[in-house]
């Protein structure tokens, strides 16, 4: 995808698309920072310093400037960064290494995906203990409506979020608008919290607060959630309009969250700062507050869960996953997908996470580690691709930021036996998923007799002539005709099977995020191969192109491997290879052509 052209429409699109997860941090940021912190003005000011400070190097430096200056064709993540980085390195144990840190980092999103919606609506719906005939409302009633809200949000996936979606920009328009505005009249009455600004505040706190500040800043980390967002939906907006829409969510963030201390000072005994804040100045509008809250929450989740949905995509085109169901449910937006295991899976796992942790307060522990993980290999990923460009700049203000990561790590080590762990078990599925499957296919491949281009020619050129010949055009899947898959020899060779016009696809997917490439080349008498190249998060529509070259194929086949082993692990590969589609199902080929020839295999 090009740099798009910078518009009010599309920063209105990157509010709601990008900025959901950050966006509805100050519901429970300051929260649960003073659940377990004292409410003095030192302390205040102390944390309000490590929020700006945090919003402001980890968001804008490391996110909107330096990551986004790494990108393929404007596609930005962590896949990216590894296809960037593959092409740099000469050795081959350290593209092994960083491809390991890319799928950890993968399996990592993937893992606190599942806590993003969970806290977001479980916080929103616990301001309704804010209204006072709700101050006593059981949790069990909250959990339930949380529920309720999430089962709704899943069961609309696959019917498509594309009408739904035009209206999320404008929601978080206006509550970002709302946040700069209620923070501004609480900024108004207590000036002495923009004292924030100044970093000393921030760090004389940290020393003051001893080896508990390990575990405030593990509660700090709350304020960034969503930074992964920024870069990884890069590829659905362009950097510019992020980038811009960075610029008012930052001044709605920061003045928001001076905004709830300067109340906290003034209210120090309150124990919901954000919508006790909203109901003291404006009482009269804490119910639609309240309604915009759930519509921001709603629209954070939902913007995760299309990120998760694109994550796998780029996984399972880079082949990293197996070919799982993708639906497409918008004819004129390729982003707009849905994966029914993904959702399941989020599902399954959301509702399980609500149940484990039924407050916010403890939701809360089990959030951040798994993406400030991800942080640190991302960071590493970067300067390792600035030592190599020799960008020796962009190095040191990398390595500086790395610093900064690695401590905010360690701050969250606290937080895995207090409920991290629940990520990073969710985090243990895909990442065993990935292992085996990126292992089993080469194990597979290794198995695999492919017949040599001269031989396969050879004995091509002589049955061609003589056999019997089915009127019509045949496609066979292959990498090209230099190792031939023994399917396609057993097909012609064994079987003879031959029509009049043979064709060898070979798809291959590019190094870029975007961008259709074929060509059609006569190899021998009645036979040709077609070469597409295909960017790996782009969608392959395979009919069109065949349409587009005028081929109506009677017959198309491809091989499916029956696999025989006795190693346990290569049973499970064996079994995800049977439930899940085989590659040509992935491209939606007319199912009444299609002719899968087995081949064993000994693993």
């Amino acid at each position: 995808m090009n740099e798009q052209k910078v518009t009010p429409k599309n920063i209105i699109q990157a509010m709601g698309l990008v900025f959901g997860d950050i966006g509805t941090s100050p519901i429970y940021t300051l929260t649960v920072i003073f659940l377990t912190v004292s409410v003095t003005t030192e302390n205040v000011i102390g944390v309000l310093s490590l929020i700006f400070w945090s919003l402001l190097l980890i968001i804008t430096t490391q996110y909107t400037w330096l990551a986004m200056s790494l990108s393929k064709r404007g596609e930005g993540g962590t896949i990216v960064l590894n296809e960037i980085l593959r092409k740099l390195l000469k050795s081959t144990r350290s593209a092994m290494f960083f491809s390991f840190l890319t799928y950890l980092a993968v399996s990592l999103l993937i893992g606190e995906c599942v806590v993003t919606p969970s806290i977001s609506i479980l916080s929103t719906i616990e301001g309704l203990r804010v209204i006072n005939i709700y101050e006593h409302l059981p949790q069990l009633v909250i959990v339930v409506l949380t529920l309720l809200i999430i089962l709704w949000l899943f069961n609309i996936q696959k019917r498509g979020t594309e009408q739904v979606s035009k209206i999320f920009g404008p929601i978080m328009v206006t509550w970002f608008s709302t946040l700069a505005i209620f923070g501004l009249i609480s900024i108004y009455q207590t000036t002495d919290v923009l004292q924030a600004i100044n970093p000393i505040n921030g760090l004389m706190f940290l020393k003051h607060q001893g080896f508990a500040s390990f575990f405030i800043l593990s509660q700090v980390l709350l304020c960034i959630t969503g930074a992964e967002a920024l870069y990884a939906d890069m590829g659905h907006l362009g950097r510019k309009p992020i980038v811009r829409a960075w610029y008012f969510v930052f001044f709605a963030l920061v003045v928001n969250y001076m905004g709830q201390g300067a109340y906290l000072l003034r209210h120090p005994e309150c124990t919901n700062v954000l919508f006790s804040m909203i109901k003291s100045i404006f009482p009269v509008f804490y119910i639609p507050f309240l309604f915009l809250c759930i519509l921001a929450a709603i629209t954070a989740s939902q913007a995760m869960i299309s990120g998760t949905f694109a994550i796998i995509y780029q996984a399972i085109n880079t082949r990293i996953l197996p070919m799982f169901k993708v639906d497409y449910t918008s004819e004129k937006i390729n982003s707009q997908i849905y994966i029914g295991t993904a959702n399941a899976f989020l599902l399954l796992f959301v509702i399980l996470t609500i149940l484990v942790f039924p407050s916010s307060s403890k939701l809360a522990n089990a959030y951040g580690f798994a993406l400030v993980t991800t942080f640190n290999i991302t960071i590493t990923l970067m300067a390792t691709i600035f030592f190599l460009r020799k960008k020796y700049f962009h190095l040191l203000v990398t390595l500086c930021l790395g610093v900064i990561d690695f401590t905010y790590f360690l701050s969250a080590l606290t937080k895995i036996p207090q409920g991290a762990y629940w990520a990073l078990f969710i985090a243990t599925i895909p990442f065993c998923l990935i292992m085996l499957y990126v292992n089993g296919q080469k194990a597979m491949f290794k198995a695999i007799t492919l017949m040599d281009k001269e031989e396969f020619l050879t004995k091509y050129n002589e049955i061609y002539p003589v056999l019997t010949k089915l009127d019509g055009t045949a496609l066979f899947f292959a990498r090209g005709v230099d190792r031939v898959p023994p399917y396609i020899v057993q097909t012609l060779f064994v079987n003879n099977i031959l029509y009049k016009d043979n064709i060898f696809v070979q798809i291959n997917k590019a190094n870029e995020p975007f961008g259709l490439h074929y060509d059609l080349t006569q190899v021998a008498l009645g036979l040709r191969i077609l070469k597409i190249e295909v960017g790996y998060m782009d969608v392959l529509k395979l009919e069109k192109v065949l349409k587009a070259l005028d081929i109506d194929a009677k017959g198309i086949f491809y091989g499916v491997e029956e696999i025989e082993t006795n190693n346990f692990f290569w049973h499970i590969f064996a079994l995800i290879k049977k439930i899940t589609p085989s590659f040509v199902s992935f491209y939606k080929l007319p199912y009444h052509k299609l002719h899968g020839v087995i081949t064993q295999v000994k693993m």
